[in-house]
């Protein structure tokens, strides 16, 4: 798909292939920092709102102290003139990269949040339910913390990072990531569901798991319809019985699993979730 020929850094638009950080930047060093990744649709950015209202959690929460220009409206405005210049405006991923400056872990010289936006040509089937089910893993060598931060989509990625490549060498799509008590979180990407008999579930916030925009607009949805979902502790036992598993994040909306380990399963819901809540974003 098309590359990006511009970017926006600290609210000024520049050229691709530049450097921008330094060796001393704690984002570098530390993980200093959190991101943030939509998907624009005809120039409209899908769940703003959520996305928006999470960013500016994540960034009270890590204790950044944004100037009074720093906006949900400020970032909207970069988004949406960096997409339509990189010709991405009609289907796009974007992300928006928040971090500290430069320090040593105690000496830091101020918490201005670093801001850094790009934008990736995204392909039409990300607007589509997968037609081959996912083939999955469960990845035991890492652990997702369960704390206050842990809902954050921080640059302090590593257990994620391990897991994908694990699932690359195994040949698999993706992989989940378990927490210290070996209770399902999420995906490496991802957020979990799994449908037994009726009833969804999908692991609380509280296991681990990312506060992700799809799974939050999809347990509302299921909510106002008065489908039965719960948030909740799921163990791996659970979803190697469940009649289906299927995963969630803000780019592809849902894709269905087919596989893990000797455990096989269908997509009737979430073919039917798609359509009923993912699909009607897409129009």
């Amino acid at each position: 798909m098309g590359g990006a020929n511009f970017l926006f850094y600290n609210g000024k638009l520049s050229k691709t292939g530049k450097t921008f950080i330094s060796p001393d930047n704690r984002s570098f060093r530390y993980g200093d920092g959190f991101f943030e990744t939509m998907k624009m649709i005809n120039g409209k950015i899908q769940l703003a709102d959520y996305h928006f209202e999470r960013l500016f959690t994540s960034l009270d929460l890590l204790q950044f102290q944004q100037p009074v220009y720093f906006t949900p409206a400020y970032l909207r405005e970069q988004v949406e003139i960096l997409a339509k210049k990189n010709f991405h405006h009609k289907l796009a991923r974007i992300r928006v990269t928040i971090f500290r400056g430069e320090g040593g872990l105690y000496e830091i010289s101020n918490h201005f949040p670093h801001h850094l936006v790009q934008t990736w040509e995204l392909n039409p089937a990300n607007n589509t339910l997968n037609e081959n089910g996912l083939m999955i893993g469960i990845y035991r060598d890492a652990r997702k913390v369960c704390d206050r931060f842990s809902v954050l989509k921080t640059n302090n990625y590593l257990p994620n990072v391990m897991a994908a490549l694990w699932a690359q060498k195994q040949k698999l799509d993706e992989a989940i990531l378990l927490n210290p008590y070996d209770r399902i979180a999420d995906a490496t990407i991802a957020n979990v569901f799994m449908v037994k008999d009726g009833l969804i579930k999908t692991p609380a916030l509280t296991e681990g798991a990312v506060n992700g925009v799809m799974r939050r607009h999809l347990v509302h949805s299921m909510r106002e319809e008065n489908m039965p979902v719960e948030e909740t502790q799921l163990q791996v036992e659970d979803i190697l019985q469940a009649s289906e598993i299927f995963l969630s994040n803000a780019i592809y909306g849902i894709k269905w699993v087919k596989q893990l380990g000797e455990s096989g399963y269908t997509n009737q819901l979430s073919s039917l979730l798609h359509k009923k809540f993912v699909q009607t974003l897409n129009n």
